[in-house]
């Protein structure tokens, strides 16, 4: 039996690192600041991947895959845009190695050097834009819906698997409209689509907001948000969507013909998620005995344990196991039917709790002759003893039961770890005990970077639809109408 998870209560990083490992998701690669995504961790992203695909096809939109690849010009030309990603750039100038001449390994040819450099992409703004001039002529071709799915790099020097990392796994949608208003619809419709996801198959509750002027996307008019608070009471950002006006289609000269016959520049939107969405859902959930997995995510819904002696002992549970195996899967439920001998079952026992398997049924001799099962729930690890008669149909609705009760759950930590703040003396207080600050701002800059450096909490949006409300901002004491939400931040 492996040593226990270190306790969240302890060492929280060190939870997260140890569980991510253990749990057999991921590991650091030998490319400094990048990850290896092992078989169970990828399993749960293809389902991500997938059911946000669907979502994306839903409201319209095609994928399309655009080079890894963006000349350094394309990059230059929305300046923001080069501006606040130059930092985190990787640049390719040569194409060629060649023997060096000591007989010692490689070396860079200077005579391969590039015409011009090429950035390895942080994001697909600049290349997309210059693609779709030859994409976009008249208002016929619009609205253009695209969506990729592929890898973007930002060299990160402090590196977290999943949450950051030099090189990560997202979507981004690209999409051009014919009005500012059908643009502005489109961000808050792919934000609604994030927030969707996130509360219906992550089973973690989030804020929908609009991020300050100095947290927005480089080049964007307005960047919108869905903030999800951690067990530790930190907040991760889990999705963007912004609306771009017409930067990119200036930058790139991109325009159309419009039913009057004018010529106009199209507005664009891009939104996107990423690989952090699984850390989001390792620190929303899980415990100190390790994974606790959403049933919609789960690779694994349902382990199936058989307790037997001998061989004759397995063949008669497996003969009654596997008709519950067969109606399962019809019923769309993904079973494993665990019986390797080269394990106990209590250390299968183990092993799927800490993997954070939904739901396991143990099966043995004397269950046969009562005609029961064992049944253990991930979420709560509880145990009941069931008739095996029409044990598919329970199962079915339990892990809908477990899928809200998880979703419940983090609903009930994020409303007990959000406080109205009304004095510095208070914010200061709370700030180091973690959780979502709404509080008064006075709108600026200045303030925000004030309240930054001195907590380490920043804005992390502020909420849509809040209602107005009179007060005085927090550090300032100026007048404000609104509260923003404020956090510590992953």
């Amino acid at each position: 039996m492996s040593k226990a998870l270190p306790k969240r209560s302890e060492n929280y990083s060190e939870w997260y690192n140890e569980l991510v490992k253990r749990a057999d998701l991921a590991e650091h690669s030998a490319v400094k600041g990048c990850m290896v995504i092992k078989p169970y961790g990828f399993a749960i992203w293809e389902k991500m991947q997938r059911a946000l695909d669907d979502m994306f096809k839903a409201t319209g939109h095609q994928n399309a895959y655009f080079p890894l690849f963006v000349p350094k010009s394309f990059l230059e030309k929305e300046e923001e845009h080069a501006e606040g990603f130059a930092k985190e750039c990787a640049v390719v100038t040569h194409y060629r190695l060649k023997a060096n001449p000591d007989g010692k390994g490689l070396i860079v040819d200077p005579d391969a050097k590039l015409e011009e450099e090429l950035i390895v992409r942080p994001t697909s703004e600049a290349v997309i834009w210059n693609t779709y001039k030859g994409w976009i002529q008249s208002w016929r071709d619009l609205p253009l819906l695209i969506n990729q799915w592929a890898n973007v790099v930002r060299w990160e020097m402090r590196t977290r698997i999943f949450l950051r990392t030099a090189e990560f796994l997202w979507q981004e949608g690209h999409t051009a409209h014919a009005t500012s208003e059908e643009a502005i619809e489109e961000t808050e419709k792919m934000l609604g689509v994030y927030a969707t996801f996130a509360e219906e198959w992550m089973a973690m509750p989030v804020l929908k907001g609009v991020k300050t002027p100095s947290e927005r996307f480089a080049g964007a008019v307005d960047t919108y948000c869905i903030e999800a608070l951690m067990q530790d009471g930190k907040a991760l950002q889990s999705g963007t969507s912004h609306f771009l006006g017409q930067n990119f289609a200036k930058s790139f000269d991109v325009k159309f013909v419009n039913k009057e016959n004018q010529t106009e520049f199209p507005w664009a939107t891009s939104w996107g998620v990423s690989t952090r969405l699984m850390g989001a859902l390792i620190m929303a959930h899980s415990d100190d005995n390790g994974l606790v997995l959403p049933p919609r995510l789960a690779p694994i819904q349902v382990v199936i344990v058989p307790i037997y002696r001998n061989e004759e002992d397995l063949a008669k549970i497996s003969e009654r196991a596997n008709p519950i195996i067969e109606k399962l899967k019809s019923l769309g439920v993904s079973v494993k039917y665990d019986f390797d001998d080269k394990f106990k079952p209590g250390y299968k026992f183990a092993e799927y709790e800490l993997r954070g398997v939904p739901v396991r049924l143990a099966i043995g001799m004397r269950d046969l002759e009562n005609g029961t099962v064992e049944v253990a729930r991930r979420d709560t690890l509880s145990k009941e003893t069931l008739a095996l008669d029409g044990i598919e149909d329970k199962i079915v609705a339990l892990l809908d039961e477990i899928q809200t009760n998880i979703y419940q759950k983090a609903l009930k930590f994020r409303e007990e770890n959000t406080f109205r703040v009304d004095t510095w003396e208070e914010f200061q207080e709370q700030i180091e005990k973690g959780g979502f600050i709404l509080a008064h701002w006075n709108g600026t800059d200045d303030t925000e970077e004030k309240i930054k450096a001195e907590t380490k909490a920043t804005i992390r949006c502020i909420p849509i639809g809040a209602a107005e409300e009179s007060g005085t901002c927090v550090y300032s004491g100026e007048p404000s109408q609104k509260r923003v939400v404020f956090a510590r931040s992953y």
